[in-house]
């Protein structure tokens, strides 16, 4: 017993001397176990990088227990390294100050020391990986392109919806044939082969236009393991039943490529994802509405710079430098394929060895004359885009996608006049929708289908190459039918000297280009739709028109040197679509009472015309477009006293839909008003010279329920606009006070100080406000004091402004009385208007956003901000008119 005790009294004692030592002991051989620990380390990472193998667990488990045991060791010596407990050893290291602390201490490190040498024995290894059982990828890598130019961007925008968001949905990768959606979808599809994610599943279907569920099923099954002889065999429901069990006790990603219509999910057997995922492809838009895409995602043409990339790719360096003039012909051509990346890469291959100037300038000529010679492009990309043709709804959609391609290369198309033209060429069905109405269905129709581009809300315009494949339907697939003659922007000087080419053709455009003069006399029998307009066009000989029995839309706006019409004009009954706006002819000829057929006539901005026939208007009954905006304001008080009465013949126009209208006789102005029928077909109204003295009513304009454009002009009430704002309030609870109102023009009018009653236009896009010398506010608050009702109708007005135009109003001293957010403004510019000293904005207004301020440099400097970070948030924002 005394022995026991004896060696138990030493061996706890020895914590304490053993302690210096021990300490010294456990530092050299953790430094010699983290050695070997990276020796160890260095042979697995060269295993599993160099030789695919996987480490094995014993030695995983060893790896861990020494990182483990290094953090204890550092945790209990501390930055000190133990020196501290060290310090109070005495009696040259046989005892301590304190005699429990260095003994727990010591037993611990005791401890330790014995751990780190056990390790240290485990850590002889004569292999450290074995290999690695062949792994089996959720996805199976798709053959595409190596490099994927300008595609880089939107797939890490999809890739991020897919393993980044907690719910991925239904994704719809939408835009026009060509552009790379498949290889989008395919870059996706490979991203999950060279990325490990959670997903168990990732299964490609090509759908495309012969939608076969079944088809799908296959697919489905094969990937998931369910397709055997005997499943192959179930029903259709029954399959659908078994992928349903599979498919969500899993977590997948559907992607479904070239729908063409909604697939429905549930008769598959896919469940709507949760944590899953469905990407798929199209051309159609609505199809992202149809299969409700919780996100959708624009596929759209390659910038300048990436298409320059991808086109010099599919060249070659050899080719582009083997001469100095290649370069920029190589540039040329490049841009004749409009960003989409597949004429990119069929034209580029087939450049890739043409090594002479000559051979570029001849391409660049081909590609601008009749670009489905060039080879392949016919073939395998005109080919393709007339998919998304064939795939139109009808016959009617496709003649008016057809029609658009008489319109100049890169032109933004008015969407009004194109509804015309489409509806004097039968294209529109007249029904009781109204052939207006019918018309921007198509212009919609066309749009998601990306045939046409939106420009801005009010115009569209057809992509170079998508504009090529349907000159290569109208000129080749279907020219008998078709008949199309399209010269738009080709810089002719006079009329093709092929006159006798026009004897078979439909439609001929001969706008934009530099034509002064029609002398020629030629026979058009079937000639449908003409265009000339956007010519300086100056003389028509009489008998042009003479032999067009058949013309139905002649178009000759934009011709700003025309001041007369032709005589032979009144041979044309057939027309149906006359349009003279925009330029200097100064009276309509008696012949014009010929027409009867007319159903749509566009005077818009003829600001010369004066003389208009008694009768002529009420003459076309069967109008149902009249555009007379801005007729006549040019002629400072030459207007002919029969057409300020124009009032009265348009009552009996049973027919009109439309109605753009000028007026400069308050009398004529009362007519107008007094007619419900021409109230509810106004679109824009024109009020020029009114000078009364009593004022004009805004309740009566409020009543116009399509107003959209509102102008006035050298007007001079001396009691200003009558506004009974408490009846505007009232009014404002009805869907009919200025819903429609976009743009407003205030122009040389006397006696306005203010413009409030805009407050009740809460789409107005565009507020124009010129020399009115009396304006002091554009929205003054001093009107509502009385009505409180209006405290939640001018909190925030403006909503959807995008410009805004001051000039010479020298009293006026506020926009609004408070900062405004304007989320949608682009641009505001301030002309002599020397008593503005402050913006309706701040630094929430900027918003990240970049507004175009323009205005003079001392009115720049003048202005007064809410704050200093208002004035930061705006000082980019400025151009000065003076460097314009």
């Amino acid at each position: 017993m005394f022995n026991r005790c004896l060696d138990c009294a030493l061996g706890k004692a020895a914590y304490i001397t053993d302690l210096k030592d021990n300490v010294v002991a456990l530092t050299t051989e953790l430094e010699q176990l983290i050695a070997a620990k990276n020796d160890v380390m260095t042979r697995v990472l060269n295993a599993e990088h160099q030789h695919k193998m996987k480490r094995l667990n014993q030695v995983q488990l060893w790896l861990s227990s020494v990182e483990t045991l290094k953090t204890e060791v550092d945790e209990l010596m501390g930055r000190d390294g133990g020196s501290q407990e060290i310090d109070k050893l005495c009696l040259g290291g046989y005892c301590s100050r304190n005699c429990k602390s260095s003994y727990k201490f010591g037993r611990k490190v005791a401890k330790m020391l014995r751990d780190v040498r056990a390790l240290k024995g485990d850590g002889v290894f004569e292999e450290v990986a074995a290999p690695a059982p062949e792994s089996i990828s959720v996805a199976d890598e798709r053959p595409t392109e190596p490099t994927v130019v300008g595609l880089q961007s939107q797939l890490e925008q999809v890739w991020r919806c897919l393993v980044q968001e907690p719910a991925a949905g239904i994704i719809g990768l939408y835009g026009m044939g060509g552009v790379g959606k498949t290889t989008l979808l395919t870059q996706i599809n490979n991203k999950f082969v060279d990325n490990p994610t959670d997903f168990d599943y990732v299964i490609w279907v090509v759908v495309s236009k012969d939608l076969q569920l079944e088809k799908i099923q296959e697919t489905i099954g094969k990937k998931i393991g369910l397709y055997t002889d005997s499943w192959k065999s179930k029903s259709l429901e029954e399959k659908a039943q078994d992928i349903f069990k599979t498919l969500s006790k899993k977590k997948f990603a559907l992607l479904l490529d070239d729908l063409w219509e909604r697939v429905d999910l549930k008769k598959i057997g896919v469940p709507l994802p949760k944590n899953s995922a469905v990407v798929f492809t199209t051309r159609f838009v609505d199809v992202c509405g149809g299969m409700e895409a919780r996100r959708k995602f624009k596929v759209a043409c390659l910038s300048d710079e990436d298409a320059w990339e991808l086109f010099r790719e599919k060249v070659g360096e050899e080719t582009i430098e083997s001469h100095h003039s290649i370069p920029q012909l190589a540039q040329t051509v490049a841009k004749e394929c409009g960003g989409l990346p597949l004429a990119l890469i069929i034209i580029g291959r087939a450049m890739a060895y043409k090594k002479t100037p000559e051979e570029w300038r001849y391409a660049i000529e081909v590609l601008r004359r009749s670009a489905s010679e060039f080879a392949g492009l016919g073939k395998e990309v005109y080919s393709l885009l007339k998919f998304s043709y064939d795939c139109l709804p009808n016959d009617a959609i496709r003649s008016c996608f057809l029609y658009c391609c008489l319109y100049p290369e890169d032109y933004s198309i008015d969407k009004r006049d194109l509804i015309d033209c489409w509806m004097c060429e039968g294209f529109l069905e007249e029904d009781k929708f109204g052939t207006q109405n019918r018309g921007s269905h198509i212009v919609t129709t066309l749009v998601r289908a990306c045939l046409l581009e939106e420009v801005e809300d009010d115009q569209v315009k057809m992509h170079d190459v998508v504009r090529d494949m349907a000159l290569w339907i109208t000129c080749e697939i279907e020219k008998e039918k078709e008949g199309f003659l399209v010269y738009a922007g080709s810089g002719l000087t006079e009329a093709p000297a092929d006159v006798r080419g026009w004897e078979m053709g439909r439609r001929l455009s001969l706008m934009k280009n530099s034509i002064g003069n029609l002398p020629t006399v030629p026979t058009c029998p079937h000639l449908l739709t003409l265009f000339l307009n956007d010519n300086p066009l100056r003389t028509i000989t009489g008998g042009f028109f003479q032999s067009m029995p058949c013309l139905t839309v002649l178009k000759m706006s934009d011709n700003i040197m025309l001041r007369q019409l032709p005589t032979g004009i009144s041979k044309l009954v057939s027309l149906q679509l006359l349009d003279i706006s925009y330029t200097s002819v100064t009276g309509l000829p008696e012949g014009l009472k010929a027409l009867v057929n007319l159903k749509c006539l566009n005077l818009d901005w003829a600001d010369e015309l004066v003389e208009v026939p008694q009768q002529l208007l009420s003459n076309f009954s069967r109008l149902r477009v009249l555009r007379m905006f801005a007729t006549g304001v040019g002629s400072y008080g030459r207007f002919s006293s029969r057409y300020v009465n124009v009032a009265e013949e348009l009552l009996g126009l049973k027919y009109l839909e439309v109605l753009e209208i000028t007026f400069r006789s308050f009398e004529a102005y009362q007519t107008f008003l007094s007619s419900q029928k021409l109230r509810s077909c106004t679109q824009a109204l024109f009020l020029h010279e009114f000078c009364r003295e009593e004022s004009i009513g805004v309740a009566d304009l409020a009543d116009l329920e399509q107003l959209n454009t509102l102008y006035f002009r050298s007007c001079d009430w001396i009691k200003g606009l009558k506004i009974d704002y408490k009846d505007m309030v009232q009014k404002s609870r009805q869907p009919c006070v200025f819903r429609s109102l976009e743009e407003v023009t205030v122009d040389n009018c006397g006696n306005l100080k203010h413009l409030t009653f805009l407050v009740f236009a809460p789409n107005l896009k565009s507020i124009s406000v010129r020399d009115c010398d009396d304006m002091e506010e554009i929205i003054s608050a001093g009107e509502f004091d009385d009505i409180p009702e209006m405290t939640g109708i001018i909190s925030s007005p403006f909503a959807k402004l995008q410009h805004l135009q001051l000039g010479g109003l020298g009293r006026l001293k506020s926009i609004y009385w408070k900062p405004l957010p304007l989320p949608r403004l682009k641009e505001l510019t301030v002309v002599d208007c020397d008593s503005l000293e402050k913006l309706p904005l701040d630094s929430n207004s900027a918003n990240g956003r970049r507004i175009l301020i323009r205005g003079d440099e001392d009115w720049w400097r003048r202005l007064q901000w809410e704050d200093e970070a208002t004035q930061n948030a705006f000082r980019l924002c400025f151009q000065s008119l003076d460097e314009l």
